[in-house]
Formats: structure tokens, sequence, C-alpha cells
């Protein structure tokens, strides 16, 4: 019988203590050790060894793989310390804070050939993996048009942490690079973006609330509405079912992706298409789609699993994780500028 995998788990704030559980939940998993510079509450909670300094803990607990999940600034500091070590990792999103540092990252790995999994975990949702299998099959013909929406009210205690008030935080970069990771995921790559952010609601120097207009290499067009400071139905969290302590609107959609020859609603998987006759005078016809069992927060660390032992390459690598950075950054420059941003 093959030997759990020890994981070391550096950050144990509220990403930190999702994965510590998810750990606890798999037969081939073992949470060895916890590293947090501010508290030592879960490792206490879990009667594991915990550390301030995460160098140290991977000197003296010797783990197999480490999952990353501190704050946004320290992700590529923390992940070139694990490559120096020769330790393969699972890495939060966002992958860093800017396009420069990722690409130091990606050439470090690269170079010294230790695994990154980028944890944009919705990609390991079943309900995404059948939207692309639903898309990619042709069903709805050329996709023209991706409208998405994820708009909620944080409560005001979320912000208590000064680094989700300043430069490295932001909607663009905590919660909307979600959605433009899905979009990229299941329409391709965007070849140009325009962008308005405002800080208006909460008046932090992140933006609390953005409104991204995109055009897809394919000449798909696609929108993009988010808020942290609004009370709306409308966003994955809500809409998913994909982690229960969110307040759940599961009749709405988040995502509406319209073909020449058919639409699709996400999550719901619900798809309208002509019958014999086609056009705007004739009803469309509606079908419900079903998504395999099991949660993304499982696939992905059973994936990650299959990573370090080396049976499959990362589902989401440092390098295509940058892409999506590279979005994230032209929307911020587009909001900045008034004006359209190439990538």
């Amino acid at each position: 019988m093959t030997e759990p995998l020890r994981i070391a788990l550096v950050g144990a704030g509220v990403m930190g203590r999702q994965h510590a559980a998810q750990i606890d939940l798999n037969d081939e998993t073992e949470l060895v050790a916890i590293a947090d510079p501010f508290s030592s509450a879960l490792a206490q909670e879990l009667n594991l060894p915990g550390f301030r300094e995460h160098r140290q803990m991977l000197e003296q607990s010797q783990p197999d793989a480490v999952i990353i999940a501190n704050p946004n600034n320290l992700h590529v500091a923390t992940a070139l310390d694990c490559i120096e070590a020769g330790i393969p990792m699972l890495l939060e999103k966002p992958v860093g804070c800017s396009v420069e540092e990722v690409k130091a990252l990606v050439q470090a790995e690269a170079e010294s050939g230790v695994a990154i999994l980028v944890g944009h975990h919705r990609r390991h949702n079943p309900i995404i993996r059948e939207a692309r299998r639903i898309i990619q099959s042709g069903e709805l013909g050329q996709i023209t048009t991706f409208t998405a929406l994820w708009q909620l009210q944080k409560a005001d205690s979320y912000y208590d942490m000064a680094w989700r008030r300043s430069k490295g935080a932001g909607v663009l970069l905590i919660n909307l690079v979600h959605d433009l990771d899905l979009m990229r995921h299941l329409c391709g790559e965007v070849g140009s973006v325009q962008a308005i952010t405002s800080h208006a609601a909460r008046g932090f120097e992140v933006e609390d609330s953005a409104a991204l207009l995109l055009q897809f290499k394919s000449g798909a067009l696609g929108t993009l509405t988010g808020s942290d400071a609004c009370a709306t139905p409308w966003g994955w969290d809500q809409n998913a079912a994909e982690n229960p302590a969110f307040a759940q609107q599961p009749e709405q959609p988040c995502y509406l992706i319209g073909g020449t020859l058919g639409s699709l609603s996400v999550p719901q998987l619900k798809r309208w298409h002509y019958g014999e006759s086609r056009g705007w005078y004739s009803p469309l016809l509606e079908s419900a789609g079903t998504a395999a069992p099991g949660s993304a927060l499982d696939n992905q660390l059973r994936h990650f699993v299959q990573v370090v032992r080396g049976h499959c390459s990362p589902l989401i690598s440092a390098d295509d994780a940058l892409q999506t950075l590279r979005l994230v950054e032209a929307a911020q420059a587009a909001g900045e500028s008034g004006r359209a941003i190439k990538l």
C-alpha cells in the first residue's frame, strides 16, 4: 500500500483551513506541519508542529509536498523557497501580484523541474468540466458572447486585515481572477480588454467594483461585471454550491454563454437550442445537463497527489496562471488609462 503523501501547509487563514480539512478527508494525504507568522491556532487545534517561518518548517518537517495559502504578496517568494528545497507545491491563486515576478517563478520552475499546481480550483469542478465538454463538442456552434457576473457583499470585518485594502488585493485580483481564468478556460485566450473600475463603495486604495469588456481571439465578445459591495444573488459563490459557507441561490446563473447553435447557463448547465425552425420567431427548446459527482477541492487535491507522484502534469501550471494574471493586469491598466489594452 502506498504511504500517504506528507503535506506541509503555509498559511493558516481561511483557505489554509479549507486545505487542512480537505487533507484530513483524503486517505492519500497527511498534514504534517503548518507555518504561519501570524497565528499558531490551527497547528495547536490539530496538534501539529507549528512554525512562524516556512523555511524552518521545510527543513525540519521534510514534507513530500507543500500547499501555499499565505497572503498574495508572499506567494512567489514562498514558492521560490520551495523550489530551492526541491519540494512540489500547490500554490493558491493568484499565482503572484505582478507579471514580472511570476515570470521569474515560471523560469525557476522550468529550470528546476519542481512541479507547481496553481490553485484555480474551479477548473476542477465537475460543473466546469461538463461546461467545457459541451462547448468543445461544438453543440453550441461558434461562441459569440460570454456574460459573466460575480457580485456580492463581503462583511466589513473581511477588511480588518490590512493587506486586503492595499495594492496587491482588490476585487480583480482576489475574486474576478477566478472568473477571468474560467473565461479563458472555457472560451480561449483574450486578445484585448477594456475596463472601468471603482472604489466608491468602500473607499479603499483598491477597487471594490469593476466592469470589463473582453474580445477573445476567436472573435467572441465577453463581459464581466463584479463587485464585493452590492447585495445580489449573482456569482459563482452564491450559485454553484461549491462552498457551503456562503448563502446559496442555486436557481440563479452566473455565466451565460451564447453560440450560433445554442446557449448554455452555468452552473445549472441548462441548454437552449432551436428545433426544426430557427430564428427569433421560433421558440427555443430547453434541456438540462448534469455534472459528475465530486467537489472542486477534492478533485484538486487528488490531482495534486498525482502530480507530486509524477503520474501527470499540473492542470494549471505557473505559466498558464501567468496568462490569467496578464489578463488581470491588462484589466487594471485599462481601468486606470480608460483605453483598451491588447494582450
